[in-house]
């Protein structure tokens, strides 16, 4: 079954100029495409740019994605190329996630003290 990229766009939550741009710059390199250049989405190229969203979502840059998916291109020759790829963002995600809870500990304890004492307003007037 092959898809628009209207269709593609609501199951995804993907705007179509993100879906363009991500064709364009070569993230997409198996999809087809008609004689007149309309895109033909398959359920293979929505899974292809769910794994580029989960990675974009989580930090990897446009550049890393596109090198993993070049290697995802040729298969079993690059799978360790790969694993360490996915291991390295795999530990920025964690550090990120680190930073993240020390800042929400630092907010939450600041939301504590504030009900504590009350929030004062200073009225310049």
């Amino acid at each position: 079954m092959e898809f628009t990229i209207k269709q593609v766009a609501e199951r995804t939550q993907l705007p179509a100029s993100t879906l363009r741009f991500y064709d364009r710059t070569g993230l997409m390199p198996l999809l087809k495409k008609t004689e007149y250049g309309t895109r033909k989405y398959s359920e293979m190229d929505i899974c292809w740019l769910e794994l580029v969203r989960c990675l974009r979502d989580s930090g990897m840059p446009l550049e890393d994605i596109k090198a993993f998916m070049l290697l995802c291109l040729e298969v079993s020759s690059t799978s360790e190329q790969r694993k360490e790829m996915l291991q390295q963002h795999r530990q920025n995600i964690v550090k990120q996630m680190d930073m993240l809870n020390c800042s929400l500990e630092t907010i939450d304890y600041k939301l504590d003290h504030y009900n504590e004492i009350g929030i004062f307003h200073i009225d310049t007037r």
